[in-house]
């Protein structure tokens, strides 16, 4: 097994929905075959560009706005500065003057109709998120540039003996949750500990700090703003939102201006157990309806799963006084790091391992950040991940329309409770009596994931997909 060093900013990125790997993959990839142009100094000599998309990626693209996303990444457009509110008009822009100028210098012939190419019926063997860019030149050379979004925005290049991982020596190895354990034995250090110090590897404990703090900025907006829009989803599948509507409920119609007077009304609210169960699924639900929406998200560990560990954090803020830098930064790295132990151990792509790879494994990080949050031992809170994704083994994605809407905004909100779920059964058990370990789980979900029938692999060929008799767009 090749050794990968994961950083915090590797799992959680910021970047604009529905997809991580149909759309924020796609859009890094394009960046990246920019980016190999202009270092072949070969940019400004491209006549021609075609892109062909196999798999999964054909077929849920247009759902997943694949093919806009390859757009922006061509024009050298950053997902997460980029105005959201843009998207449609550029979009409409590039159809039509039938012409792109890559990465904002050189404009070539590009028909998105025509030079975007949906093969659902091809796939390549190393992922099925597989995409290629067919480039021409003015001295009549002609390359095919290959690339695979694997899950969570992670993009790996077509390239012999290299899958392009990260190999920066840490100071506490790991790969599996038994290495957690060792290094958290040997130095007294909680989860959080151990990954900060990791960390270091890359840059400054203040970078660190600021980054991560960025990170749940972005997370939180995007919860408050999901909790005030109201309207149907784009897409043809005519969904309402339900956060807006749910938040109005629940603050009664208090008045408040920003966030911070919001979080108070919700205080007020009282500790009543199906009061905060309304919270927590229209904190979930919220995130994942900007998600549909096309609006700025971060991977947790994807944009499917977005929904899931903002949700639980947003409890934990709200209802167990978790509101404090300090302990929202060691939240978010205790759940990085179970993130780590799936992709490296598993995956993160539903298209390798159906929903499990993404509810279930959002579900195993936001319960073991939970449970050391509230006092856990790294024995308990890797417990309380194994908990979470035991009870998720199996989960299909099966997404109806190709749309990251039915079933997977509400799948959010069932992730969440599981993970707070777990998190308490783990925290009111001794550890040592578990007879499953959170390796087990990892290798038995990996194990399942092969095992999985393909059309439930985000495919939209098997489950609610072709079972719900609704009038959809092409996908």
């Amino acid at each position: 097994m090749s050794y990968e060093s994961i950083s915090v900013f590797d799992i959680f990125k910021i970047g604009v929905g529905p997809s991580s790997s149909h759309t924020l993959g796609p859009w890094r990839a394009a960046l990246q075959c920019i980016d190999h142009l202009k270092s072949k100094r070969k940019l400004e000599q491209v006549t021609s560009l075609s892109v062909l998309l196999y798999g999964s990626l054909a077929k849920t693209g247009v759902g997943h706005g694949t093919d806009i996303a390859v757009l922006l990444g061509l024009c050298g457009e950053d997902p997460v500065t980029f105005d959201v509110n843009e998207i449609g008009p550029r979009i409409e822009q590039l159809n039509e003057e039938k012409h792109i100028v890559l990465d904002h210098l050189h404009r070539i012939p590009f028909d998105p109709k025509t030079d975007i190419h949906f093969l659902k019926d091809e796939s390549l063997p190393f992922h099925p998120n597989a995409m290629s860019f067919l480039i021409s030149f003015d001295d009549g050379e002609s390359i095919a540039d290959t690339y695979y979004s694997i899950g969570g925005g992670f993009v790996v290049k077509e390239e012999k003996n290299e899958l392009n991982l990260s190999t920066t020596q840490l100071p506490f190895p790991i790969d599996k949750s038994s290495d957690i354990l060792h290094w958290c034995m040997k130095t007294g250090l909680s989860i959080a500990e151990v990954v900060l110090e990791n960390e270091h590897a890359w840059r400054s404990e203040e970078e660190t700090r600021a980054g991560v703090l960025k990170i749940w900025q972005v997370m939180r907006d995007c919860i408050y703003r999901g909790c005030h829009i109201d309207g149907i989803l784009p897409g043809g599948l005519q969904v309402s939102r339900r956060a807006s509507a749910l938040n109005k409920k629940l603050t009664q119609h208090h008045s408040y201006s920003n966030y911070a007077e919001w979080m108070e009304t919700i205080r007020k609210g009282g500790q009543q157990f199906q009061y905060i169960l309304d919270w927590v699924s229209c904190f979930a639900l919220a995130v994942n309806e900007e998600n549909a929406s096309f609006s700025r998200v971060v991977t947790a560990p994807t944009n499917g799963a977005a929904g899931v560990i903002p949700a639980v954090l947003m409890y934990y803020i709200a209802f167990c006084d978790g509101q404090d830098d300090e302990k929202i930064f060691r939240f978010l790295l205790t759940a990085s790091e179970i993130g780590c132990i799936f992709k490296k151990g598993a995956t993160i792509s539903a298209a390798m391992g159906g929903c499990q790879a993404e509810i279930g494994v959002s579900s195993a990080m936001a319960a073991a950040a939970l449970c050391e949050s509230l006092g856990g031992t790294p024995n308990q809170s890797l417990q309380a991940a194994e908990i979470a994704m035991e009870h998720h083994l199996g989960l299909t994605c099966d997404p109806v329309g190709g749309l990251v809407q039915i079933p997977c905004i509400e799948r959010n909100t069932m992730g969440a409770i599981k993970a707070i779920t777990a998190a308490q059964l783990a925290l009111q058990s001794n550890p040592y009596d578990a007879k499953v370990s959170l390796d087990k789980v990892v290798s038995t979900m990996w194990q399942t994931a092969l095992d999985m029938n393909h059309k439930y692999k985000e495919t939209s060929d098997g489950g609610l997909a072709v079972h719900v008799p609704l009038s959809l767009p092409e996908c």
